[in-house]
């Protein structure tokens, strides 16, 4: 692991990976470095404008490689579920899925089905996806999820015993940064509860999980204009200009926990640094790795999004 990167990435020839929210940013990258190292990727993005030109783009940086655009809104379940069949319909098989798409710090909002928007789209359409694509990935020899999380995790637990863990508090109080934080909870949560009923259903997929670290991508940028001209936002932007590493390198943890040899079930791979570095195993919130919340969050999760995980029973 010691100095791994872009170029220890194994062959990737015939198989193929579903990257959510590659348009730009540290999706983009996983899916060019997937596709540079032989994979067939398929670009799911929600804008179609932006998700064909990343695919001009790709192509022009790795010719001769097979990429696609597929429309997919993470904030929509109806569209969650078109994806999963559309796929369905192309490919009877799927290696990699790699859940990167997410938002950040949002003023409160809800998605297509009234879910809180942070937690509705970085987790609960993430949740829909991996379950409706789960027959496709069994389908694949040495498959793997990865859920993008964010050391941001630390600032928000969840109580899956609400009757709405999405949205506990229905938007009164909220606090958009605590809701990312609970939202990126969910996915180590997710990763943890997935691992954990692979290993007793005998499958031999694994499910792990990465964070970039202090990268500079659209989500550190985006979050910074909604704080308006403050002195955060100029500490901000100061830390994305002076601090931040490149997106190229931010996508390393990501890349490392979907193809590097080894890498173990409910893994949570990070900059070796916390914030920047080559990837490494990185520390996590003790309450990711509770039995008890993975299992209520699961059952919250297939109750709000309909989509039963039925050949992986707790």
């Amino acid at each position: 692991m010691p100095g791994w990167n872009a170029t220890h990435i194994p062959d990737q020839s015939g198989r193929t990976a579903v990257v959510t929210g590659a348009n730009s940013g540290i999706g983009y990258v996983t899916a060019r470095e997937l596709a540079r190292r032989g994979a067939s990727v398929v670009l799911a993005c929600r804008s179609a404008a932006r998700g064909r030109a990343a695919v001009v783009r790709l192509l022009a940086e790795v010719p001769g490689t097979e990429a696609e655009f597929m429309e997919l809104d993470l904030a929509d379940l109806a569209s969650v579920r078109e994806f999963a069949a559309a796929y369905g319909r192309r490919s009877a098989r799927l290696d990699l899925l790699i859940n990167n798409a997410g938002v950040m710090a949002l003023p409160y909002g809800r998605t297509v089905d009234g879910f809180e928007t942070q937690f509705g789209v970085n987790h609960l359409g993430h949740f829909a996806l991996t379950g409706l694509l789960l027959p496709r990935l069994r389908a694949a020899p040495g498959a793997r999820i990865v859920n993008v999380s964010s050391g941001f995790h630390v600032l928000g637990r969840i109580d899956a015993t609400a009757a709405d863990p999405a949205d506990p508090g229905g938007g009164h109080g909220y606090r958009r940064w605590i809701a990312y934080g609970r939202s990126k909870t969910a996915n180590l949560l997710f990763t943890h509860e997935l691992s954990r009923r692979f290993e007793a259903a005998g499958s031999p997929i694994t499910a792990a999980a990465a964070h970039p670290g202090y990268a500079s991508s659209n989500l550190h940028s985006g979050a910074a204009k909604l704080e308006g001209p403050t002195l955060n936002s100029r500490v901000a932007a100061l830390g994305n200009a002076v601090l931040a590493q490149p997106t190229s390198s931010g996508a390393l943890p990501t890349l490392y926990a979907a193809t590097a040899p080894g890498v173990r079930p409910d893994a949570f791979i990070g900059p070796r640094l916390g914030w920047r570095g080559a990837p490494a195993r990185s520390w996590r919130a003790k309450w990711t790795l509770d039995d008890g919340s993975g299992e209520q969050l699961w059952a919250a999760s297939e109750r709000l999004t309909g989509v039963s995980y039925a050949a992986l029973p707790r």
